[in-house]
């Protein structure tokens, strides 16, 4: 038994650029069920580059000299402990017809954009995330804007549109797929040159915040970070192991949440089970730093079921359009979404990273894709997972809670280093038919309280997360 075809390819583009690749959908379908699997092909000779030869930069704003160094019309920055941006006085009113409910509305909007973020590197692949508060009836709309290396200009892509409620008074959570122009496009989150093997890359880039709100209405949704990680990664089958750092037998008492019990649950949310791998690892780390839904919000999940809570993220981190629930930034906006939470999404180097943040008590939810051979213990292939990072053994394996086990209890699981990283890093794979198959290369959520302490801080500025 396998998953179902993926719905889209959004990696493709920029992580498999070999004319000869078979490509299927990366990172992005949940574990498919635990089977065996034929054994992994010969692959082509391993030349991957250092994991410190693919750039990354995660750039945010969050300050308040941040929001105040944007240009924002019908917006105000908020300021105190946590600085944002709302609706001040109203740009203007427009109506938005949601595809997904038929319903046409008016609202009242304020725009903010922010300064040109100057790349230093030419960018293959962009993801933004956010963390923001949408009261009832308010939503964010969030696009990017950039120069490519031959000095033109793309368009004002839409990453996002975000709520973080599902009521009658709300649109419903959408990507947008089917833009682009001819050289880049949007896969559902994920901004990617058409085809990285001409060189052409993005150099530069702005992102633009639309708030929205119901005409008249006080209530403003805020947002408290905007960012996004570009990288280019280089095409890598293998990665050179990293060897083990100062997180050796630390591990974290993450909680363990399995995705497999919930098979069948809610089929309007993708039908739990495989499908609900990046909720499941979230509702892991959101549970840790001591948040997450109270018994009353909680009240509409079927008290039969064991830890409602993910079917509780598995709802509200739900892409209307992607038709699924691993969107990448909209569940890092999800973490953030309570109270004095943030979520990030970004790409890290090495398994050195994950250990320095871990060292400093903050666990790390991983994506990656493999065929079972690839990884001992897994028992099962996939075409794209998350699972959370809970520390390491004192010979340096991971120790990860994957939420594709058979209950709670199975969740903790202890992968082989070198294994692990390469699933994890590379941004090809040999398939289990012999293809070719992209991969995250590095992808990750790292989701942290806004008080945490100034060593945890300096933890994450040391993995370009501020």
């Amino acid at each position: 038994m396998t998953r179902p075809a993926p719905r889209r390819a959004v990696l493709a583009a920029a992580l498999a650029t070999a004319a000869t690749a078979a490509v299927v959908d990366p990172a992005r379908a949940s574990a498919a069920p635990h089977s065996a699997t034929a054994g992994r092909p010969a692959h082509p000779a391993d030349t991957a580059p250092a994991p410190q030869d693919a750039p990354v930069d995660y750039h945010s704003w969050t300050t308040y000299t941040d929001w105040r160094c944007g240009a924002g019309h019908g917006t105000l920055v908020v300021p105190g402990r946590r600085p944002g941006i709302a609706v001040g006085h109203p740009a203007g009113t427009t109506s938005y017809t949601d595809p997904h409910t038929s319903t046409t509305a008016d609202y009242e909007y304020a725009v903010w954009t922010s300064p040109r973020h100057q790349l230093r590197f030419g960018a293959s692949q962009l993801v933004a995330s956010w963390n923001a508060a949408t009261p009832e009836g308010t939503w964010i709309q969030v696009e990017m804007g950039g120069t490519y290396s031959d000095g033109t200009a793309t368009p004002w892509y839409v990453m996002g549109r975000w709520t973080s409620g599902d009521s009658d008074a709300d649109i419903r959570r959408t990507s947008l797929d089917g833009q682009d122009d001819g050289k880049s496009n949007i896969g559902t989150d994920t901004f990617a040159i058409d085809d990285a093997s001409t060189g052409l890359r993005l150099t530069a880039y702005q992102l633009r915040v639309t708030l929205y709100r119901k005409p008249g209405d006080q209530a403003s949704p805020i947002v408290w970070r905007v960012g996004a990680m570009a990288s280019d990664i280089p095409d890598r089958f293998t990665v050179p192991a990293s060897t083990p750092g100062d997180a050796a037998g630390i591990e974290l008492p993450v909680p363990t949440f399995s995705q497999d019990i919930h098979k069948g649950q809610y089929p309007q949310y993708d039908n739990g089970g495989e499908a609900w791998c990046s909720p499941t690892s979230s509702s892991m780390v959101v549970k840790y730093w001591g948040r997450g839904p109270s018994q009353a919000q909680l009240a509409w999940v079927d008290p039969s079921y064991a830890d409602p809570e993910v079917d509780y993220a598995a709802r509200y981190t739900y892409d209307y359009q992607y038709e699924g629930c691993g969107n990448w930034p909209f569940n890092a906006a999800y973490a953030a979404s309570w109270p004095d939470m943030e979520g990030v999404v970004t790409r890290l180097h090495s398994l050195n990273d994950i250990e320095h943040l871990i060292k400093h008590g903050i666990p790390v939810i991983t994506s990656q894709s493999f065929i079972a051979s690839d990884l001992d213990g897994a028992n099962y292939s996939t075409s794209g997972h998350l699972m959370c990072i809970a520390g390491f053994t004192a010979d340096g394996d991971v120790v990860a809670h994957d939420p594709a086990s058979s209950d709670d209890a199975a969740v903790r699981n202890v992968y082989r280093r070198a294994q692990f990283e390469t699933v994890w890093l590379r941004t090809q794979r040999i398939n289990a038919t012999g293809g070719v198959s992209s991969g995250s290369g590095g992808v990750v959520y790292v989701y942290f309280p806004t008080d945490i302490t100034p060593v945890q801080r300096l933890a994450l500025a040391g993995v370009g997360i501020r």
